[in-house]
């Protein structure tokens, strides 16, 4: 009798150390997107009115990247980026996809593969949490794309306040902003949300986390905030008296609640004892849209649609405890791309991808085991304005199609007020060069943008008609 239950022991001692090999071999991830935050409005970055304790703990408690990029300069595109790990012009996702419930060519194509599709095929569950933006149309909905749970909205924005949300139906909407009133969905099911929105999606973050501790998950939590409307609630409000300005204070509110939740979030993992098995990024989708939302880029040049340092570079922090180095500054270029690679590669399970990544991973670099540089160059395109942007180490080249190219090296430069063109022409003809290069794989767009509106309204007059066969 003793030797069965000695052996037994040894079972499960055994079982357990297996469980926890397994599980460390396939890290959870969670990615905390958030929407039009500037570069300076954090406290890792400097920020000093408004606080962010549990974002900088989340900094600090890993990596903080100066030089972390996302691969365009507004929310669409750059979603399609890092979704799929790839330069988004490479699929034609070069412009911000409008709300069209019945066309399936407006948003992310079914030739992409998203990071949910990838992580699938190595056991993960994955949910998708507030904003969607990558088409509106049933075809593209979260579940279609990888996702076993969604709850959120499919729109490029909405509204915060539960009693605003009035459109049951996106076929109710009438224009392109209507997207932002329709309820919540949990899955395919309208649902009636009675918290403010920020604080939603935060709780159903902590939900997922609970319910799905004993496997490997993948959490997209993509908040709006504090993307436009400007709205919080009091309770927020009341934490900054010290802002006059109303459009900061209200800004710095939302900025607040999404703090919050990264803190339920980080404090859920610890509870749980999940750290050193969850790897959580935090960035922006863009910079921060100055003149709209009272955001701060800081010294950077430029905002939110700009291809310079104030529209892509972009808060930017990694954690994930016991394997990356607390405290550490990472200060060679990276991009939104690499996120995609970095969990692909820690999987435990070699995934065949669908289609060829531009990311990389990280984690060597992060960890001293490579020295060199992530990326020998990094690239931009915006196809409209024939504005094109490339970076190679130090040196940035921005071609713009109505003015004189501009050279810049951002390490001396990170205004990028000092246009080194004429002094230095045979480095811009191999910035032109290498752009070119790049640019002879990418597609034209393949759908019209937010700018084109009006157009697609006379070409699809029955945009939001509910179709039938």
């Amino acid at each position: 009798m003793k030797r069965v239950l000695f052996c037994l022991v040894l079972f499960a001692v055994f079982f357990a150390s297996c469980t926890r090999d397994e599980k460390n071999e396939a890290p959870n991830l969670i990615l905390i997107l958030v929407d039009d935050m500037g570069y300076a409005d954090v406290g890792f970055n400097g920020c000093t009115d408004i606080p962010t304790p549990n974002i900088d703990k989340l900094a600090e408690g890993g990596v903080r990247f100066t030089n972390g990029y996302v691969s365009y300069c507004v929310c669409g595109p750059s979603r399609a980026g890092l979704l799929t790990g790839r330069y988004q012009d490479r699929f034609g996702f070069s412009r911000n996809p409008l709300f069209a419930p019945n066309d399936p060519g407006m948003g992310l194509p079914l030739t992409e593969e998203t990071l949910a599709d990838a992580l699938k095929k190595a056991g993960y569950k994955s949910l998708a949490i507030g904003k969607w933006h990558m088409g509106a149309h049933e075809s593209l909905h979260p579940l279609k794309r990888g996702f076993d749970d969604f709850y959120g909205f499919l729109s490029g924005g909405h509204r915060y306040f539960p009693e605003e949300l009035t459109l049951n139906d996106p076929f109710e909407a009438t224009s392109q902003f209507d997207g932002y009133k329709t309820r919540l969905l949990r899955n395919y099911e309208r649902v009636d949300e009675t918290e403010y929105l920020t604080d939603a999606l935060s709780r159903e973050a902590v939900s997922y986390i609970e319910k799905n501790k004993d496997n490997p998950f993948f959490i997209y939590l993509a908040y709006n905030a504090p993307h436009a409307p400007l709205q919080a609630t009091e309770k927020y409000l009341s934490r900054f008296e010290n802002i006059d300005n109303k459009k900061r204070k209200t800004y710095a509110a939302m900025v607040s609640a999404v703090d919050d939740g990264v803190g339920l979030i980080l404090n859920k993992l610890e509870e749980l004892n999940l750290e050193e098995n969850t790897l959580v990024v935090f960035l922006s989708d863009n910079g921060g849209p100055e003149n709209h939302n009272a955001s701060d880029n800081g010294i950077l040049r430029g905002q939110k649609g700009d291809l310079f340092e104030g529209g892509i570079r972009v808060p930017f922090a990694m954690k994930w405890r016991g394997t990356i180095p607390a405290g550490e500054v990472y200060e060679n270029p990276i991009i939104s791309l690499d996120i995609f690679a970095t969990i692909i590669a820690q999987s435990g399970k070699k995934i065949p991808l669908k289609n060829e990544i531009d990311g990389v991973d990280l984690i060597p670099y992060l960890k001293g085991e490579n020295n060199s540089q992530p990326h020998d160059q990094l690239f931009w395109r915006k196809f409209d304005a024939q504005d094109y942007a490339v970076r190679q180490g130090d040196d940035k080249l921005l071609i713009k199609a109505d003015s004189k190219n501009m050279l810049f090296n951002l390490t001396d430069d990170i205004s990028e007020e000092n246009n080194l063109e004429e002094q230095r022409p045979d480095r811009v003809l191999q910035l032109t060069k290498e752009f070119q290069n790049w640019n002879r794989n990418m597609k034209d767009p393949i759908f019209m943008g937010l700018s084109q509106d009006k157009k697609y309204n006379e070409l699809h007059p029955e945009r939001f008609e509910k179709l039938t066969e």
